[in-house]
């Protein structure tokens, strides 16, 4: 069975407005990645990389972490929604 992907091909919905997150906070994907770390997520430099070109799909509870992270809800992360 092919997994999901969006109509475009893409393996995720948040790259996008993550990598745009990250800009915001001015914050290196290396600093990201530490704090995930910090959470207990075990994600590296080379992961949110992936996430971000959506070449890798994201659990339900990464996204609930980087809404921690970064203080938006899931639906923005998700939706680009407030």
């Amino acid at each position: 069975m092919p997994k999901p992907r969006t109509e475009t091909g893409e393996k995720n919905l948040v790259g996008a407005r993550l990598k745009l997150l990250r800009a915001r906070e001015k914050m290196s994907q290396r600093d990201l990645a530490r704090r995930l770390q910090l959470m207990g997520f075990d994600m590296d430099k080379n992961v949110i990389t992936r996430i971000e070109t959506n070449k890798r799909y994201v659990t339900d509870l990464e996204i609930r972490a980087l809404a921690k992270v970064f203080k938006v809800s899931y639906q923005y992360l998700i939706d680009g929604e407030e």
